[in-house]
């Protein structure tokens, strides 16, 4: 360490080992990190489940919004109401008055819940395919997404609506009103967006940099 002529320690030496204890300090935090066993492991070992779960329902949430705006302009090439597509769903909790509903708010109420579907079906579209389909080819991607995007809909419309509608407000609005290809391109563009914009949820773990000096 270097030291001034009257033998006190100079201000640059203070420094030098300053930054040579913080190194060390954090030397010793990564091999506790990484020693088996730590509650505090970092990245935390194999797949980490919260991350993609969370990252799941913003994908989603940009699906969602991906598929109502393909109906938006398809209901408006049609001449319908451009949100018709959120009319024909809050059948489901308001029966057959919710197809003349011209109210903003309940037209925005429908979207939102729309767009919190779409958000939690992200979480499994993401996770299915991070933990099960990462490192195939994108055309088995491709595949799967597509697969998983029509089992959502045949088991939304034909497994679940096609009886429980019915039995809770006495109609089959949403499967007699969204034509089945509508509905089916519907899933698949929320699905494909998924596919697309699968790489902003890839888990990159952040590592500090080492501290500057001052």
């Amino acid at each position: 360490m270097t030291t001034a002529n009257d033998g006190s320690v100079t201000e640059a030496a203070r420094r030098e080992e300053l930054e040579r204890l913080y190194h060390r300090a954090r030397e010793i935090e990564s091999e506790l990190a990484r020693s088996p066993g730590s509650a505090n492991a970092w990245p935390p070992p194999g797949y980490y489940l919260p991350y993609h779960v969370l990252m799941g329902m913003l994908l989603g949430l940009v699906g969602a919004a991906a598929s109502l705006l393909f109906n938006i302009v398809g209901s408006l090439a049609v001449g319908q109401h451009p949100l018709q597509i959120i009319r024909v769903y809050l059948t489901f909790p308001l029966g057959e008055n919710a197809l003349a509903l011209a109210s903003g708010l309940a037209l925005g109420i429908g979207t939102c819940l729309y767009l919190v579907t779409g958000s939690l079906y992200g979480i499994a579209f993401h996770v299915l395919l991070t933990r099960y389909a990462s490192g195939l080819p994108r055309q088995r991607r491709f595949a799967i997404a597509t697969g998983l995007a029509l089992l959502i809909w045949l088991v939304n419309f034909y497994g679940v609506l096609s009886w429980l509608q019915p039995l809770l407000f006495g109609g089959r609005w949403i499967v007699q009103l969204v034509p089945f290809w509508v509905a089916a391109a519907t899933h698949l563009v929320f699905g494909w967006t998924l596919l697309l914009i699968e790489e902003w949820g890839t888990f990159v773990p952040y590592t500090p940099g080492r501290r500057q000096a001052t």
